[in-house]
This record gives C-alpha cells, structure tokens and sequence, in this order.
C-alpha cells in the first residue's frame, strides 16, 4: 500500500509540473520578425539628479517667472543599484501574406524612452487600442509594439531598470491580456 501512495505522488506531482511548464509557454508570445540588439550597457549606484531651465518667453512679453510654459523640468532618482540599456530595435515591414511582425506581449521593470529613427510603431496595451507613435516613453505595463506598416520599422531605446547581475530583467514576457486575444 505504501508503494502505491509513493507511485501515486511521484505521478501527481510529475503531471503539475509538466502541466505548469505548458501552461507558462502558452502564456508568454513570442516576438514574430522583430530583432533588438543590445549596444551598450552600464551599472549605475543610486542616483539623484534634478536639471530645469528657464526658456526664452515664446510671448516677447517679458514675463518669465512662474509660467509654466517656460520652465522645463528633469527628475530622476533611483533607489538601489540600476542597469542602463541601449537597444536597437527592427522590425520587418507587414509581410505580403499580411503578417505583422511584432515585439510579442512583454512588460519590464523599469521605463524606456525610445525614438523611432524610420517607419512608425503601433504599442497595444492591456486596452486594445492601437496607439501610433514616432516617440514612445514606456513604462512598466504589459504591452506589444508591432509595425503595422509596409516599410520596415526601427528605434533606438534607453531602458533604466533595476539590477540584475545576471543582466535577465530587461524584458519580461507576458500573457497577452485576456480581452486583446487577437493582437500578436
């Protein structure tokens, strides 16, 4: 009889781990005719910094103080050590058989600033909508970025996220979110 509870929860527990291991790979997409390529990387200890300039009056009127429009203001802190990325992304043109290459449903740790440098990109996120960019400043939420266009796409990115010594946080695959099923 212990024989058969032995048996029994070696194959219980064989069967929940092949059963969590298919589910985690039907739950993250894959990117389709996408490539990003890593150009520089660094480490950085935790960091304050605070920038602002007062701009010219666009007005002539002479009034500078307090309007907003020409006060221009940069704050980043950090709290622990962090990893910057420079990425340069490419993305094939919609292929004649009407593929879209795309970045697959990701999220990451920390915020990106990206230039498009050619084509335009479409970021989906957890709402479905398509949102057209040629700048998009990204932060951490689930979302896909496609070209839906026919000529091929490019950016170059700049990610802050948190350290990681073994340099794997950068992108974190994800689900595509439960309502947008037919956004890859």
């Amino acid at each position: 009889m212990r024989q058969r509870i032995t048996w029994l929860v070696l194959f219980s527990a064989a069967i929940a781990v092949m059963v969590l291991s298919y589910s985690a790979h039907i739950w993250a997409t894959t990117a389709n005719g996408f490539k990003a390529t890593t150009i520089a990387t660094g480490t950085f200890e935790e960091f304050e910094v605070f920038n602002h300039s007062i701009l010219p009056n666009p007005t002539g009127d002479g009034d500078n103080d307090r309007d907003d429009k020409t006060l221009w203001l940069s704050m980043q802190k950090t709290k622990g050590s962090s990893d910057l990325y420079v990425q340069s992304n490419v993305w094939q043109s919609v292929s004649p058989t009407g593929v879209v290459a795309s970045t697959g449903w990701h999220t990451h740790p920390g915020h990106s600033l990206i230039i498009v440098t050619s084509g335009t990109i479409t970021e989906y996120e957890a709402d479905c909508r398509p949102h057209v960019y040629t700048f998009v400043l990204g932060h951490g939420h689930v979302h896909i970025i496609r070209n839906e266009g026919s000529v091929p796409a490019s950016s170059i990115a700049v990610q802050l996220v948190p350290y990681d010594p073994n340099k794997a946080n950068r992108r974190i695959d994800a689900a595509a979110p439960a309502n947008c099923p037919n956004i890859q």
